[in-house]
C-alpha cells in the first residue's frame, strides 16, 4: 500500500470495518497481514477447513461454488469471514482473477481484535445476519 492512511482507507471500505474509528482500524490492521497474490491463485478451496478471512485491497476474486462461478468480488469485499467464527469447511472456492493485494486475518488474531474492539462483534453478527436473509430471499423468494 502507498501509505498507512491509504491502507486504513481501504480497510474502512469494508462494510464490517466501516464504522471503526482510526484507532480501531489501526488495531485491525496490526492484527492482519498484507499479501500480494499472482492472478490465477486459489486462496480458498471449497471443503477445506477455514482458518482465516481475506479482504480485497486491489484486484478481484472469482468465487465458485460446486465448480460454478457465482460472483466476482473487488476492492472492499471480504471472503472467508465464517472462518473467523469457526473452523468449518469452506463453502466456495476463491481464486484471484488478476494480481491482487489482500489483507489476511486469522481467527486467533481476529478474536484478539474483538476483545479490544467489541463493536466489531456486533457488526460481524449484523453482516452475517444480512447475508443469511439475502440467501433466504434468493432461495424462498
Amino acid at each position: 500500500m502507498a501509505s498507512n492512511r491509504a491502507y486504513l482507507d481501504h480497510l474502512r471500505s469494508v462494510p464490517l470495518f466501516a464504522s471503526c474509528s482510526a484507532k480501531e482500524l489501526q488495531r485491525v490492521a496490526k492484527a492482519g497481514t498484507e499479501l500480494t497474490v499472482k492472478g490465477g491463485t486459489t486462496i480458498i478451496e471449497q471443503g477445506d477447513t477455514g482458518r482465516e478471512a481475506f479482504v480485497v485491497m486491489t484486484g478481484s476474486l472469482g468465487v465458485k461454488r460446486n465448480g460454478k462461478k457465482v460472483t466476482t468480488l473487488g476492492p472492499g469485499a471480504m471472503v472467508g469471514e465464517l472462518s473467523l467464527l469457526d473452523h468449518g469447511p469452506r463453502t466456495a472456492t476463491v481464486t484471484t482473477e488478476g494480481d491482487s493485494d489482500l489483507f489476511v486475518i486469522d481467527q486467533r488474531s481476529f478474536a484478539g481484535v474483538l476483545d479490544t474492539v467489541p463493536t466489531l462483534a456486533h457488526k460481524l453478527l449484523a453482516s452475517l445476519a444480512g447475508r443469511i436473509r439475502e440467501f433466504d430471499r434468493q432461495y424462498y423468494g
